[in-house]
């Protein structure tokens, strides 16, 4: 049983029958399909159904030269709207499985970022085709969660934001021209990295830790795709699924200036989310390849 099925509405599903039921009929009455060859007899194929807002079961596995379809793994999703980054995007194959995790080194969190690649489809054909690398895509990243809290927004004045904004960007381009090879770029980071730990290391004995951290994006655990994250929300609703009538938030979040959409169950999240406030908690990070041309493929 997937984890992350109740962060999309089926926390009460425990029964394997139940559940290979609900695979059955995405399988059979999926509305989103896709297919591609998988060597020269084989046909890799996946199917897709959404049970509420953006957010469902994508099932994937292969029909053999008999068209018999055999069933690999599935995967819960939430399919984001907004493009989280325009860096380049390199993807990788995970060795259990045809399935992939794609890494973005995006500057504005500080990490690089790893997730589980949605449209797996047409990264394949792309890589049949022999068309890989591609330049120009941009990428949209979501997540889902089992475990959140909401937390208060740190009040701020509109000069503190400015403030706040100059340094960000000004940061911003010195880590771009560190990535360059600018020499002076990478001193003046380390140096402010070192006056930033001295500030937060004389203060932390007297005020508390979210006061000082905005937000935050960090590896979590031992599985490279999941995160502990510290984000302001900046849009919040509440979906229900329709099989289950289980209700889920779906939040729209901003960490460093990257956005992704999040969902998590009703239930699971302590406390009561609104814009400008912050969420906390444990993610599974998401991704979906906008490729140029991907309405061709």
């Amino acid at each position: 049983m997937h984890k992350y099925l109740r962060a999309i509405g089926f926390g009460k599903l425990t029964d394997r029958k139940e559940l290979q039921k609900l695979l059955t009929d995405i399988v059979v009455n999926g509305t989103d399909r896709s297919y591609t060859a998988n060597g020269d007899k084989m046909l890799l194929a996946e199917f897709g159904m959404d049970f509420a807002e953006c957010m469902g079961i994508a099932v994937c596995g292969e029909f053999d030269e008999d068209n018999k379809f055999t069933y690999d793994y599935y995967f819960p999703y939430l399919r984001g709207n907004i493009i989280s980054s325009e860096e380049d995007v390199t993807v990788e194959r995970h060795a259990a499985q045809i399935s992939y995790a794609g890494v973005c080194d995006d500057f504005k969190v500080g990490v690089s970022l790893i997730f589980y690649l949605q449209n797996m489809i047409p990264y394949v054909k792309i890589q049949n085709s022999g068309n890989l690398p591609v330049r120009g895509t941009t990428l949209t990243l979501s997540a889902l969660s089992t475990s959140g809290m909401i937390m208060m927004p740190i009040m701020k004045t509109e000069k503190d934001m400015m403030n706040s904004r100059r340094s960000f960007m000004a940061r911003n381009q010195l880590i771009n021209a560190a990535r360059k090879g600018d020499e002076e770029a990478i001193e003046n980071l380390t140096l402010e990295d070192m006056d930033t730990y001295t500030t937060i290391s004389k203060r932390i004995h007297k005020e508390d830790v979210f006061s000082l951290v905005d937000t935050y994006f960090m590896p979590h655990g031992i599985e490279c795709d999941q995160y502990s994250i510290l984000a302001e929300i900046l849009e919040c609703n509440l979906v229900k699924n329709r099989i289950t009538e289980e209700e889920i938030y779906l939040m729209t979040l901003n960490c460093n200036d990257l956005v992704l959409e999040l969902c998590i169950n009703k239930e699971d999240l302590y406390g009561e989310p609104a814009v400008g406030r912050r969420f906390k908690g444990s993610i599974w990070l998401q991704g979906f390849i906008n490729f140029p041309d991907e309405g061709n493929l």
